[in-house]
């Protein structure tokens, strides 16, 4: 396998408010790489998107990262470590788009509404490179038929609320590759469209990864997404990584009670008709009143008084770098 592009190593993102401190991102570390998609899972929440905001360092006060390392390996091979650069520095103005690109939850209100999307695009594209306002309008144009939008010469001048929901989308996967990214996060891509729709943009993206080889971090909360999107996996639960490893492990093998409740709670069409979902007993702690010891505890079957109440798991290998942090787990398991 190639070396990653990415290398996340005990990221800590924590929001000092006036009620106490929220440890939104706990010690966070995996390792993306080209052409490869990595799937971070989890409940609302759990540490998800303030993970994708930390690699691009946009979290908003009052957040700041108070530990780890971010080491991107850029376009000329220099491996540099984003939590040292200025937030508003230069050098991170120019990653930040430039070879990270960022498609938002809502494109609604990601994109703005008193300018055509023309506008925006050119914007993105002239900020990268050095091209004449014409030559980046053709290159928009160029852009927005790459990601499928009927009509790019058309559309281009309308404005967002002139679009459908998957339309306006698909300008935001335009918008995130206008300076040709190596490396793209997409942050719940498909929320709040029809199930058509979806399955289009997650094609797209596939699409786009496989001719550009691209590597992409999908952050979702649905685990149907994930199987069907994702080489590699992340499981949090409160800010902190549960499991970790290749698809294939996670949905066949699961270690960890918290993976083992998302599975079992999937629908499934091979169900007795009218058969009650499986739940998740409970619901998230508040982030200023974590448990003590695991923080899944008062919400896990196998919990052990005295032990998981108490003291925090260290993560366990298993083969294959499939990784998980539970006291069920003292050593690697057959």
């Amino acid at each position: 396998m190639a070396e990653p592009i990415l290398q996340v190593r005990g990221l800590s993102t924590y929001f000092f408010a006036d009620e106490g401190v929220v440890r939104a991102v706990d010690g966070a570390s995996f390792d993306l790489y080209p052409g490869r998609t990595l799937g971070i899972v989890g409940e609302s929440g759990c540490g998800k998107s303030v993970t994708a905001r930390s690699i691009l360092r946009i979290v908003e006060r009052p957040g700041r990262i108070v530990g780890g390392e971010i080491l991107l390996r850029r376009h000329s091979g220099q491996v540099v470590d984003l939590v040292t650069l200025p937030s508003d520095g230069s050098a991170m103005r120019q990653i930040r788009g430039g070879e990270i690109g960022l498609v938002f939850q809502e494109p609604m209100s990601s994109l703005s509404a008193f300018h055509t999307v023309g506008v925006q695009l050119i914007e993105a594209i002239r900020l990268h490179s050095p091209l004449s306002k014409k030559a980046a309008r053709a290159r928009a144009i160029e852009l927005l038929a790459l990601v499928g939008i009927p009509r790019p010469a058309h559309r281009i001048d309308a404005y967002s609320f002139e679009l459908s929901g998957g339309l306006r989308q698909r300008v935001m996967v335009a918008l995130a590759l206008a300076a040709e990214p190596h490396v793209l996060i997409a942050d719940e891509p498909t929320t709040a469209l029809d199930v058509t729709t979806q399955a289009q943009i997650l094609e797209l993206i596939a699409r786009l990864q496989r001719e550009r080889d691209l590597a992409v971090i999908l952050i979702t909360h649905d685990m149907g997404v994930i199987a069907e999107m994702a080489d590699d996996v992340v499981v949090m639960y409160l800010g902190r990584e549960v499991e970790k490893g290749p698809v294939d492990a996670i949905f066949h093998a699961p270690r960890h009670p918290y993976t083992q409740s998302l599975l079992r709670s999937i629908p499934s069409v091979l169900a007795e008709p009218r058969a009650r979902l499986a739940t998740i007993s409970g619901s998230i702690p508040h982030p200023l009143a974590r448990p003590a010891g695991c923080p899944f505890h008062p919400r896990c079957p196998d919990a052990m008084p005295g032990r998981c109440d108490a003291d925090v798991p260290v993560e366990v290998s298993f083969a294959d770098n499939h990784v998980t942090a539970c006291h069920l787990y003292t050593e690697p398991v057959a």
